[in-house]
């Protein structure tokens, strides 16, 4: 079987690229630029085409064709796989999510949703059957410092655990056993209209569980209540009002209330499975965090040693959690957080969030440098590219929160460091590189 990913390097769609890898499938694929992803996966013996996507690149006995769902129907790759299947060829054509979804019926599948968490509590959930013993099949948006493949494990068992996201309903592809809700909000306002219809595509996942299916769901998101939940599910409701709550933060290794929500959620996953409650502990106990949340490593700019952490926020929420996180981890250090906002789109609709968070900051941070807004391929609208990041600064007026081009960040942190300094390094962009590159001590 030979199959090709469009857009390989993201990090949920590499996964599955591994995961048929290890079926035993030749796989190849293509990607805009080139990341430690695709050179990780080029090291595993995956052909992969970096730049311009080119019909070139399909082989014409391609059986299967996997494509992100930001790459647009326009894709040349794409447009050459529909003239093949045209052709008469047994070819398939599928996104990531309808692959995965259809991979997805031939396990027990645990699935995670949420606008907040679902990395991480899919990744607490994973360590946690591993360390039962149930040997899970792990196909996750993130790397675990558990994992050799970090973002795929292949189990011998039944059980699967995979994210589902919302964004443009990717999530209503699967039919889990087990279903996570960690949070809803306003989110990914480039597809969905509003709060009500994010709901309307929670109800339809809901209708996906099975009778007798379990739903683990987050009481502390207030849209979660909105839900018209099924009679005939096992319903498993968590808070960090749980007296389970404060036993359960003493044992984590990650800091944060949110850590903690995703900890109790992983936890009544375990217990709707039947697991014994201290090799539940001991699993989440043993959790070392994941890529990119809260993911701490040693910087160095010049002569200046210094503390490093990377994290995914792109969300007000997210991001005034993790900022919180921050402070409560590091108590008395000084503290410089760098953020760049993701996608003009979210900057705009989101804007009065932001700025709520950025006005707060100075409670968890000495300094907020924001950088400019990363644009998103395929995403943006026309005209909503007019919104500056230095408008969310102006906006805010707090003397905490400050500017700064990405182009000049660097020189910016060589003046205002000292060496011993907490440095976050905050986004879903491309701010990751630009610390990896810039402030990782190699």
């Amino acid at each position: 079987m030979k199959v090709y990913f469009i857009g390989i390097g993201g990090i949920g769609i590499s996964s599955l690229a591994r995961y048929y890898l290890h079926q035993g499938a030749e796989v190849l694929g293509s990607d805009l630029s080139a990341d430690e992803t695709t050179k990780e996966l080029e090291k595993k013996g995956i052909s992969i085409f970096i730049g311009r996507q080119q019909e070139g690149h399909l082989p014409v006995d391609v059986d299967l064709v996997v494509y992100s769902v930001a790459v647009p129907s326009t894709n040349p790759e794409r447009e050459r796989a529909l003239q093949l299947q045209k052709e008469g060829g047994k070819l398939k054509i599928l996104s990531y999510p309808q692959a995965l979804g259809k991979i997805s019926r031939s396990y027990f599948t645990i699935a995670v949703s949420g606008v907040h968490g679902k990395s991480t509590t899919a990744a607490m959930i994973s360590r946690m059957l591993i360390e039962a013993g149930l040997d899970p099949t792990i196909v996750i948006g993130t790397k675990m410092k558990e994992l050799p493949e970090k973002n795929f494990r292949a189990g011998k068992s039944q059980y699967l655990v995979l994210e589902a996201d919302e964004w443009r309903a990717s999530f209503l592809n699967y039919y889990p056993q087990v279903l996570v809700i960690t949070s809803i909000e306003e989110e990914h306002l480039d597809f969905y209209h509003n709060l009500e219809d994010i709901l309307q595509a929670y109800q339809k996942l809901l209708q996906h569980l099975p009778a007798g299916g379990i739903l683990i769901i987050n009481d502390d998101s207030p849209a979660t209540h909105r839900l018209t939940i099924r009679p005939d599910l096992q319903v498993f409701h968590y808070s960090l009002v749980d007296p389970l709550a404060l036993p359960l933060e003493k044992i984590l290794k990650v800091p944060g209330k949110y850590n903690l929500s995703n900890a109790l959620a992983s936890f009544n996953v375990g217990r709707a499975l039947k697991l014994n409650q201290e090799t539940i502990l001991q699993g989440l106990a043993g959790y070392k965090g994941c890529w990119r949340r809260f993911d701490q490593r040693q910087g160095k700019l010049g002569k200046k040693d210094f503390i490093l952490v990377y994290d995914y926020a792109h969300h007000p929420t997210a991001l005034k959690a993790f900022l919180q996180a921050l402070r409560e981890r590091f108590p008395r250090e000084k503290i410089l957080a760098i953020f760049q906002p993701h996608q003009y789109e979210r900057t705009v609709k989101l804007f009065s969030q932001f700025v709520q968070v950025l006005k707060e900051a100075d409670a968890w941070v000495d300094q907020l440098i924001i950088t400019d807004i990363y644009k998103v391929a395929g995403r943006e609208k026309r005209g909503e590219e007019k919104i500056k990041a230095e408008t969310l600064v102006q906006t805010a007026r707090s003397p905490s929160v400050v500017f700064q081009s990405l182009g000049k960040l660097g020189s910016y942190l060589q003046k205002e460091l000292e060496g011993g300094e907490v440095v976050a390094v905050i986004g879903a962009g491309d701010i990751y590189d630009w610390g990896k590159t810039t402030l990782e001590k190699k």
